[in-house]
């Protein structure tokens, strides 16, 4: 599939649908340093969440991995299937679809340009299955990718950045202009980098709990610890247990201290 993007939707009499956030790419030297980021090994299982038109899918392939390209738009599957008959392509809700299933047994790699609204459920589900997960690859709104890489102590940093950054290594690969894109979206993106851990990086009892805690640290970001755990059962105690200044802010706890605090709080 080399036709651009613009030319091939010319060709099946389609246009990018908006309210899905459709925004295609179609440069070869950014779609091979996409597939390169990837680090995808002969054989090795990638899924590519959202194909599109399937010019990242081509790409992908071309590293001799098995691709299964997920799209759930009726309209871009038959043209995935016909253009690349090699790959298997599955008619699916990227936010949903069972990466588990894929290949059991393995850890696969996972790779998409995301629409910018589905960026966080995704980036949520991808946290769920992270068990079959090795490597993702995610073309991102800039300001989103940044704020998952953010250190603590800046205002980027936040729930996705202590959720993420507990379970893998997460870095910002290349940065895409946004006019690579077909149509030009109205922010900048970045391709965002996570290799899975095999552990979580500091020991955490209940994650759902994890969560629920850090998910009210940040709820209000002016408020202080003291305050901001006051609906958390036990969570003003177990702030004194883990040794945190209650006066603090959540944005200046790191991923260790978040999980301290967890770990204190009551069965």
């Amino acid at each position: 599939m080399t036709a651009r993007p613009s030319e091939l939707l010319r060709r099946h009499g389609l246009r990018p649908k908006k309210h899905w956030g459709q925004n295609f790419l179609g440069d070869p030297r950014i779609l091979e340093a996409l597939a390169a980021l990837a680090e995808l090994r002969p054989g090795e299982t990638v899924v590519e969440l959202g194909a599109g038109l399937g010019h990242l899918t081509r790409a992908l392939a071309a590293t001799g991995a098995r691709v299964v390209a997920v799209e759930r738009d009726r309209e871009l599957v038959p043209i995935l299937r016909a253009e690349l008959p090699d790959v298997e392509v599955a008619e699916a809700d990227a936010k949903s679809f069972d990466l588990t299933a894929v290949a059991p047994g393995d850890r696969i790699v996972v790779c998409g340009n995301l629409p910018y609204h589905l960026s966080s459920p995704i980036l949520f589900h991808l946290l769920e299955q992270r068990s079959a997960v090795r490597r993702a690859v995610l073309l991102l709104q800039r300001e989103v990718a940044e704020r998952v890489v953010a250190p603590p102590g800046g205002r980027d940093y936040g729930l996705l950045s202590v959720l993420l950054q507990l379970v893998a290594d997460a870095r910002i690969g290349m940065q895409v202009n946004r006019h690579a894109f077909t149509p030009p979206p109205e922010v900048e993106s970045s391709a965002l980098v996570l290799d899975f851990l095999p552990a979580p990086r500091a020991e955490v009892r209940d994650e759902r709990r994890f969560q629920a805690l850090v998910k009210a640290a940040f709820s209000q970001r002016r408020k202080t610890l003291w305050n901001a755990l006051k609906p958390l059962a036990g969570g003003r105690e177990a702030l004194e247990r883990a040794g945190i200044d209650p006066q603090r802010r959540g944005e200046t706890l790191s991923v260790a201290e978040f999980a301290a605090v967890e770990r204190a709080l009551p069965a």
